[in-house]
């Protein structure tokens, strides 16, 4: 299970917009496979790297796109854009997500 988050609207703070903060909502809790990544791909992000990114496969949706962040297992990760692929015809949804580090949940 992950639980999908969306930007909330620009809000204008002191020195201008989002400056007071960028704040998240969920919007979903969807099923989904996620998996560390393994392989080639895995090794040439290199070895400090692999540990916080997790690849996402699931059923093709319309509640999760480019700029979505997910919750998985108490941490939070934003989707990778160039990784995002999703594929209706087949009714399947693939993405790399990379781990938000001094993000709190449902912030």
């Amino acid at each position: 299970m992950i639980v999908v988050q969306q930007r909330k609207a620009a809000t204008m703070g002191k020195i201008g917009v989002d400056s007071g903060g960028i704040e998240w909502e969920d919007v979903a809790c969807l099923h989904a496979n996620v998996d560390w990544q393994k392989g080639k791909t895995a090794m040439n992000y290199g070895s400090l790297d692999v540990y916080g990114v997790v690849i996402v496969r699931m059923r093709w949706t319309d509640q999760i796109n480019e700029r979505s962040r997910i919750v998985h297992d108490g941490k939070v990760y934003q989707v990778i854009p160039e990784t995002f692929h999703p594929y209706k015809p087949d009714n399947t949804l693939q993405f790399h997500a990379q781990i938000v580090i001094n993000d709190k949940i449902g912030t």
